[in-house]
């Protein structure tokens, strides 16, 4: 079975995470959530090894519980620091709770994240392989930049909405490939 090219077919997470859920249109707004504040950690990273340490993540941010993470302090912060099995990066746990709190007025400005992104997509599922940035992932990169975000620039916010379905971007040669 023909997968993406990018799927490590050595990694079974990789492959689950490949066959079940990537490109996969899930508009939860825990799941949007999540999937956030992982791409964010990405940056300058590979997914896979975002993908490998997403139960260490799950477990260090209280199951990517908006409201806890927005009231983490500096004790908290000390942990993740000191988590080896997460991304201890100071600058992206500092965006990850600033950003938390940011979604937070979004998602009570909009009703819901995915009524957020419903502003800049109009209900549409974008079908497009081989990019890495569009006018969409542009839009609400500069949106939430101006809103006070890190690490969302469009490139992985690009990756984001090809991650939660809103871009569908399986390749030709995949079979879950959909002209």
């Amino acid at each position: 079975m023909n997968r993406c090219k990018w799927c490590n077919m050595k990694n079974p997470k990789y492959i689950k995470y490949h066959d079940d859920e990537w490109g996969v249109p899930n508009f939860d707004d825990h799941y949007l959530y999540e999937m956030l504040i992982l791409e964010s950690f990405q940056a300058g990273l590979g997914w896979e090894c975002i993908l490998n340490k997403r139960e260490a993540f799950r477990k260090a941010y209280d199951n990517f519980d908006i409201e806890k993470v927005c009231k983490y302090d500096e004790r908290k912060i000390t942990e993740l620091l000191q988590n080896k099995n997460i991304i201890r990066n100071r600058r992206k746990i500092d965006a990850s709770i600033k950003n938390s709190q940011i979604l937070r007025q979004i998602i009570k400005e909009y009703g819901s994240f995915y009524g957020y992104l419903n502003a800049f997509i109009d209900n549409k599922i974008t079908h497009e392989t081989g990019e890495t940035r569009s006018n969409i992932s542009d839009a609400i990169s500069n949106d939430l930049k101006e809103r006070g975000m890190k690490f969302v620039g469009s490139t992985i916010i690009y990756s984001f909405l090809q991650a939660v379905g809103i871009i569908y971007s399986h390749e030709k040669d995949c079979y879950l490939y959909k002209p």
